[in-house]
C-alpha cells in the first residue's frame, strides 16, 4: 500500500514561516502544493496503483483528484484516514458543501461533522484515539485482496500514527498493512 501525504496547503505555507495556527478551517492546496501532487502522480505512474483512497479533507481531496486525473482512477473517501484534529485546518467541511464542491466523489457515508471536532469539545484529538484510528485502518486495509495497488492521501499525523515517520507534503510512502509501523521503498 501507498500513503501519500497532500500537497502544501495554505495553512502548511503559513505555519511554515510563523509556526502559529493561522486560524484557516479545511485549506485548499497552495500553487506548490498542486505541482507538488502532479510530481506525486508522476511518481505514482508506474507504482501499480490500481485504487485511489482520499481523506475528506479539502487538501487531500485536491491532492487524491489531480493523482486520479493522471492516473486514470476514481477516489474513494473514507474518514478514517484523516488528520489528527489539533489545529484549524483540522476542521472539516460538512458533506454536503463537499458534494458541490466535489461533484464526482460520494459523501453520502459521511457524519457530519466526520472529523473529530475540536474546537467544540474544547480538546485535539488524543495519540491514543489517533492511535486506535490507525489500527484499525491498519485491520481494514490487510484484508484488501488489492491492498499493495491501493494509494491513499492522506496526512502527517495520520502517516505518523502508522509508520512512525514525520513527512514532507506530498511524501510518499510504502507500507505493508500487515505488519505493525512498518514502511518500505518505494
Amino acid at each position: 500500500m501507498i500513503l501519500v501525504r497532500h500537497g502544501q496547503s495554505e495553512f502548511n505555507a503559513a505555519f511554515s514561516v510563523t509556526r502559529v495556527d493561522p486560524g484557516i478551517p479545511d485549506p485548499r492546496l497552495t500553487d506548490e502544493g498542486r505541482r507538488q501532487a502532479a510530481q506525486a502522480a508522476e511518481a505514482l505512474r508506474h507504482a501499480g496503483v490500481r485504487r485511489l483512497i482520499s481523506s475528506p479533507y479539502r487538501r487531500a481531496l485536491e491532492t487524491a483528484t489531480i493523482i486520479a486525473d493522471a492516473l486514470g482512477l476514481g477516489v474513494t473517501i473514507d474518514p478514517l484516514v484523516r488528520e489528527r484534529a489539533a489545529f484549524h485546518c483540522d476542521i472539516g467541511t460538512p458533506p454536503d458543501v463537499l458534494g458541490r464542491l466535489f461533484p464526482r466523489y460520494c459523501f453520502d457515508h459521511l457524519e457530519n461533522p466526520w472529523w473529530h471536532d475540536h474546537i467544540a469539545t474544547g480538546a485535539a484529538e488524543t495519540e491514543e484515539a489517533l492511535a486506535v484510528r490507525c489500527a484499525a485502518f491498519r485491520r481494514a486495509a490487510s484484508e484488501l485482496a488489492d491492498w499493495s495497488e491501493v494509494a491513499v492521501v492522506t496526512h502527517w499525523g495520520f502517516i505518523r500514527g502508522l509508520t512512525g515517520r514525520p513527512v514532507t507534503n506530498c511524501e510518499i510512502v510504502r507500507i505493508d498493512p500487515r505488519l505493525e509501523q512498518s514502511s518500505l521503498p518505494l
